[in-house]
């Protein structure tokens, strides 16, 4: 499974990848609408996980692009609640899809 974090620093990012882990997992990170440009056009994405720090029109940009780039590619957005619940959101969306396999 490849999911893309896209949060509005990388250190948060770095934070929920140093606690999150996951043998079937491929971890991709982004923090701007160009970043994940980049990864859609490199890599197959199956889940796309959206820090809520991120403006709303930027968050609204990136699941344009999302789903402009794939037919198959979900998108998980957290409310803008801090950057301490980005953490928390991301386990427990990958919980979900693990739950859903």
């Amino acid at each position: 499974m490849n999911v893309l974090l896209v949060g509005r620093t990388p250190a948060v990012i770095d934070d929920v990848l140093e606690q999150v882990d996951g043998p079937a997992v491929t971890f991709y990170t982004g923090s701007s609408l160009a970043d994940v440009a980049a990864v859609l056009e490199r890599a197959q994405v199956d889940h796309v996980i959206l820090g809520g720090g991120l403006d709303l029109d930027t968050r609204l940009q990136i699941v344009r692009s999302v789903f402009e780039s794939s037919t198959s590619t979900t998108v998980h957005m957290n409310s803008p609640s801090g950057p301490d619940s980005y953490l928390p959101f991301v386990r427990a969306v990958l919980r979900g899809l693990d739950a859903g396999r």
